[in-house]
This record gives structure tokens, C-alpha cells and sequence, in this order.
């Protein structure tokens, strides 16, 4: 093919995805070639293309034509399903490849497959990025946060198209070169665990102000809305004032919310989020709460058997007496416990970040990340322009809450967060998001906590020593013997 023709990238895998992408790209100016295993969506992909305004996009229907189609140096963007699925896109594409091309893993992939993967295109002569997109179909449509690890010379090689494709805030491209090896995946995995807490802690809220506070769907609608023109302005409650007004078409009557069933799915990311968490010691309880939570709403039959047998027992539901409840009260407690609340979640995934980085030697900009959400992707919220300030002023910072700006909010909210949570457990409203961040909080906060008893039952049972207060060494006592003295 004469080089005039050739597209400037390519992109493999034209699912919900792959096809917004591809459509973002071409929109853009760049002419891109685009395949798929199965045909027919080859074909919607070039009718959408033309039905969109005509946009340089070149359906190619076998993988050596596929990557004969794209100029080199090649950067061909793969997105299908994670695993083996991306191996065997990778050895269909790659036979026709040469040295100095790159492949782009678009996908959640768990971040030692692209590692893998980086090592293994390497001895090929290929370059690779594993580059986490967020932002859903929309997003991808019409300009995602994307987040690329792995060859910084692949990055250079695409970077002047995704600055182009990616959302654009008043500082820049959401997009940033993360970092090496696994990296760019990684940091999307993290991204989506509090994108898990995030929601959590949004449906929490929600039931507080349905069942304690009596608040009707409309009503719901109107407060999230107004929420959205202050510090919790962000995409996830912006969507949530949209699903409270949507009726349900096919009975005419009601809202679709109440109609949907209460079991909420998951593809895996944030399981990986509090292994990981676990396996390098960082705390990230609002996380792990939101991943308990899902896995809870997935026993529905269960819990609707518990239901009845607690019910029979004489444990009765205190929901429905929201006579005496101060409404405007409780949904401004409820805003400021929410607040605090997804900002634990927020400093939970920042530590688990810093802490990889330094086990990797990635040499993370937690600043620039908290930049690169803040368009976007799912989690895009105005505070994240002042998490990237907060990382500036301080990079070493040991956690969001003792930047002097987020101490000063946590503290003035925290009133009004306790309320919250002792209502709800006082009305038996199960809020285990709210509740892991406010333990979080008061943890933290605590110079010092009852983990000396916890040491000295170890020290007791298996002989693990302890360490004193008042001076230095490894100790161990023989407490059962001393005990009984004292009992002589």
C-alpha cells in the first residue's frame, strides 16, 4: 500500500468499547484501521463511521491485513476481554508485525499479565503499553481518562493521538505517561476500587435518606441534583440525580429504581484492589466494605429467608417512623458524612498507590493521577483538583486526611458524619461504607490504640515479644506464670 494511505493506528476488538474509541479517534482527524474476528461488527463499526460524519475509519477483515493497513512504525490498540483472549489477539497481530511496533492493551488486565506480556513482546522486537481507559461507552465516545504503562518509547510513539482523544481539562489532557511495566494497569485497577467505594457510599446515602428519612424518588432526584453544584460535584452523583427521575416504561407506573433487584455484579477489579491491599499491609477498609457489600447483595434469597426467620423471632424494622425525623438536617448530615466518607476512600487508594510504587520502583505522581481523573473517567469529581494541590504542596504527604485542607473538613464534618452512622445503626440501616471510613478516620486520628493488648495476647500464646513505650528491645514475658503469683 503507498504510505498516503495508510492509517496512522489501528485498533483490534470492536465491542461497546473498542467501537466508542475507535469512533473518538477517527473523529479526531486521525485515520485508523479497525478489525474485529467477527465481520458484522467490522461492518457497524465502518456504518457508524460514515453515519457520524464521514470519519477516516477502514474496516479490514483478517489480521495480516489488519496490520499491513497501519503505517510504521505500527501502534495497534487491542481491546477485548482480559486473559487468554488478549494472548491470542496478540499472536494473531504480531506474526505480521515488525520490530518497533507497538501493541496497546486497552482492557483491565490484571497488572502481571501485561508484565508478562511487556517481556515477551520484547523479545519480538515489539514494543507494549497496557493502558487502563476509563470513562464507560461515553467516556470512550467522547473522550476517556486513559492511563498508559509500560515502554515510554511506545507512549512518544502515540502520545500526540491519545492528547488529542482523551478528555480535556483546564489543565491539560486527562492522559499521563504512568510509568513502567504493569503500571498504567495497575493504577486503573485502583481507579475502579474506589470507583467501588465511591458508589457504595452513594447507595448508603441513598437508603439513610429513603428509609429514615421517608425522601420519595423526585425528592432524592432534587437533592442530588443540588449536591452536584457543590463540593460533591462529580459524574457518579450527577448520574444518580438522573436514575431517581427515570420512570418505568414497561408498567407505566413508578420508577425504574425501585424495580430493579437489589444484586449488584462485578468484573473483578476490585477483588484485585483488596488483595492487593492486603498483600502490601495498607489499610483500605471502605474498599474492602464496598466488595463485601456486593458479595452480601448477591445472597438476595438468603436474605430474604433471614428476613422472614428474624422477623418470626420478633425483630421488628424501625424504618418507617420518619415522623420525628428532621429532614433538613439529615440531608445535610447526610452530604457531609458522604464527603468524609469518599475521602477515606480516595486516601485509601492513594496509599495502596504510593506503596506499589515504591515495591515496583514505578515512581508514581500521585498529583498527576489525581490530574488525569479529573475528566473522563467514572470517578471525575471537583475535589480531585484539590487532591492533585494537596500532592503538590506536599509529595511525600502520608496521607489525604493530614493535609492541613482535608484535616480541616474531615473535622468539621465529623459531627455530623457520627450522627449519620449512629442513626442508621440505630435504625437497623446497614452502612458498612460509611461506617469503615469513619472507623478509618478514628483510627488513624488515635495516637494510640489498644493494639498493646493485641501484643501482649501474642506474646502470651506463641512467645512473639513485644516492644515497650519507655525503652528499646525485643521483650518477652512468661505471663502465665506471673499471673498466677498474682492470684496466690
Amino acid at each position: 500500500m503507498e504510505s498516503a494511505t495508510l492509517s496512522q493506528i489501528g485498533l483490534a476488538g470492536l465491542a461497546v468499547m473498542g467501537q466508542n474509541l475507535a469512533l473518538n479517534i477517527a473523529e479526531k482527524g486521525f485515520p485508523i484501521s479497525v478489525y474485529n474476528r467477527t465481520t458484522s461488527k467490522v461492518d457497524e463499526t465502518v456504518d457508524r463511521a460514515q453515519r457520524e460524519g464521514g470519519l477516516p475509519l477502514f474496516g479490514q477483515y483478517s489480521p495480516k491485513e489488519f496490520v499491513l493497513s497501519i503505517k510504521k512504525p505500527r501502534s495497534i490498540i487491542i481491546l477485548v476481554k482480559a486473559g487468554a483472549p488478549v494472548d491470542q489477539t496478540i499472536g494473531a497481530l504480531s506474526a505480521h508485525m515488525d520490530p518497533g511496533d507497538t501493541i496497546v492493551d486497552g482492557g483491565n488486565e490484571w497488572y502481571e499479565n501485561t508484565e508478562r506480556r511487556v517481556s515477551e513482546a520484547s523479545a519480538k522486537g515489539l514494543l507494549y503499553l497496557g493502558m487502563g481507559v476509563s470513562g464507560g461507552e461515553d467516556g470512550a465516545r467522547n473522550g476517556p481518562s486513559l492511563m498508559p504503562g509500560g515502554s515510554h518509547t511506545a507512549y512518544l510513539n502515540i502520545h500526540h493521538i491519545l492528547d488529542k482523544v482523551a478528555a480535556q481539562v483546564d489543565d491539560g489532557p486527562c492522559v499521563t505517561y504512568i510509568g513502567e511495566g504493569g503500571s498504567g494497569n495497575f493504577v486503573k485497577m485502583v481507579h475502579n476500587g474506589i470507583e467501588y467505594g465511591d458508589m457504595q457510599l452513594i447507595s448508603e446515602a441513598y437508603d439513610v435518606l429513603k428509609n429514615v428519612g421517608g425522601l420519595r424518588n423526585d425528592e432524592l432526584a432534587e437533592i442530588f441534583t443540588e449536591w452536584n453544584r457543590g463540593e460533591l460535584e462529580s459524574f457518579l452523583i450527577e448520574i444518580t440525580s438522573d436514575i431517581f427521575r427515570v420512570e418505568d416504561e414497561e408498567t407505566g407506573n413508578g420508577h425504574l429504581v425501585d424495580k430493579i433487584l437489589d444484586k449488584t455484579g462485578m468484573k473483578g477489579t476490585g477483588k484485585w484492589t483488596v488483595q492487593q491491599a492486603a498483600e502490601l499491609s495498607i489499610a483500605a477498609p471502605t474498599i474492602a466494605a464496598s466488595l463485601d457489600s456486593r458479595y452480601m447483595s448477591g445472597l438476595k434469597e438468603e436474605r430474604e429467608d433471614a428476613s422472614k426467620i428474624f422477623e418470626k423471632e420478633g425483630l421488628k424494622e424501625d424504618i418507617n417512623n420518619v415522623g420525628l425525623v428532621d429532614k433538613k438536617r439529615l440531608i445535610d448530615d447526610v452530604r457531609q458524612a458522604l464527603y468524609a466518607s469518599k475521602i477515606c476512600s480516595y486516601a485509601q487508594g492513594m496509599n495502596l498507590l504510593r506503596a506499589k510504587s515504591f515495591e515496583k520502583g514505578w515512581n508514581l505522581n500521585l498529583g498527576e493521577l489525581a490530574r488525569i481523573w479529573k475528566g473522563g473517567c467514572i470517578i471525575r469529581a471537583v475535589f480531585l483538583d484539590r487532591i492533585k494541590q494537596a500532592y503538590q504542596r506536599n509529595p511525600q504527604l502520608a496521607n489525604l486526611l493530614v493535609d492541613p485542607e482535608f484535616a480541616r473538613e474531615m473535622v468539621q464534618r465529623q459531627e455530623a458524619w457520627r450522627r449519620v452512622v449512629g442513626l442508621a445503626i440505630q435504625k437497623g440501616i446497614s452502612v458498612p461504607g460509611m461506617s469503615a471510613s469513619l472507623q478509618y478516620f478514628d483510627t488513624y486520628r488515635r495516637g494510640r490504640l489498644p493494639a498493646n493488648l493485641v501484643q501482649a495476647q501474642r506474646d502470651y500464646f506463641g512467645a512473639h515479644t513485644y516492644e515497650r513505650i519507655d525503652r528499646p528491645g525485643a521483650y518477652h514475658t512468661e505471663w502465665s506464670k506471673l499471673a498466677r503469683k498474682t492470684r496466690a
